[in-house]
């Protein structure tokens, strides 16, 4: 590890912006997460990074520190695992054209539901783009924007529980690598792979311990432990699981901006952890406040 941290926490290492889900930009995600008191946040949109300019911009002038980060949409059957990616290389061949996979199977899955919902409800194709902004991955969380535009629900949680539940039969799956998969990807493309809130349904519905041990050999760094979405008996497993192949634990808030109840810093990673982040990967960097790129040069 190295001796001298060149960021500060509190650390936030989750986070969304209108890239994909998010209501806000990424330099709005960035003030706020400077004015929350937030000493460094990565901006993880999903299957997508093209966020990371503007954030990186915004950081410095808000002399915080940005982690470039990504959530990787991957599946197992039909259950969903999120992947957290840090510092890869954007550029890297089969990283792109893989999230360009999803990202376009997400649009057309989008667009499938839309129709069905549109078959019952008031709702057409235009209400979700107007939900959008340009180059953003389109997926539910627009159709739940949509629907609370059109005066259906009152909220977008609203929209999730009722009308974008499953039981309600319009959702339709999207593709997604399958995680060992997209842990593979994201190594050979110099970045640090950890699993997005995986004990949001408890410890007996998490990844089994077989196949984690395959991910950990794959090279999965971490597991998002404080996370207001997993259990409290899952939180228990995951840390039994963490001490038995070594991974490290982390914490965020998935922020949305007013597409969640989740707050900025709600929860954080330890500064160790955060730099054994850093340590680790080789695809990109951190942006550093100024005064610490001085410091550097100094």
């Amino acid at each position: 590890m190295s001796g001298d941290m060149l960021f500060r926490g509190p650390s936030d290492l989750h986070t969304h912006s209108r890239v994909s889900d998010g209501t806000e930009s990424p330099s709005q995600l960035v003030r706020e997460a400077a004015a929350s008191g937030l000493g460094a946040v990565a901006l993880t949109d999903h299957d997508s990074t093209a966020g990371w300019h503007e954030a990186a911009g915004e950081a410095q002038k808000q002399n915080i520190t940005f982690i470039p980060g990504m959530e990787f949409s991957t599946r197992v059957g039909y259950k969903s695992v999120h992947l957290l990616a840090y510092l890869f290389d954007p550029t890297s061949a089969e990283l792109v054209a893989e999230t360009a996979r999803i990202r376009e199977s997400r649009l057309k899955r989008a667009e499938s539901i839309v129709r069905r919902i549109g078959a019952d409800y008031a709702l057409d194709w235009d209400d979700v783009l107007a939900q959008t902004t340009p180059g953003a991955t389109v997926g539910r969380p627009h159709i739940a924007d949509a629907l609370v535009a059109r005066g259906h629900v009152p909220t977008r949680s609203d929209a999730f529980t009722g009308i974008l539940h499953p039981r309600n039969g319009y959702y339709m799956p999207h593709y997604a690598p399958d995680p060992l998969r997209a842990v593979s990807l994201v190594r050979s493309a110099g970045g640090v792979p950890v699993i997005a809130h995986p004990a949001t349904r408890g410890r007996d519905a998490m990844v089994d311990e077989e196949s984690l041990r395959k991910l950990v050999d794959a090279g999965l760094f971490g597991l998002e432990l404080e996370h207001r979405e997993n259990t409290a008996d899952g939180k228990v497993r995951l840390r039994e699981l963490a001490d038995t192949f070594g991974l490290v634990l982390t914490g965020s808030s998935d922020y949305h901006g007013a597409g969640k109840p989740n707050r900025l810093g709600e929860n954080t990673t330890p500064d160790a952890v955060v730099q054994a982040i850093i340590d680790e990967g080789t695809g990109s960097q951190p942006v550093y406040p100024v005064a610490s790129d001085e410091k550097l040069s100094g």
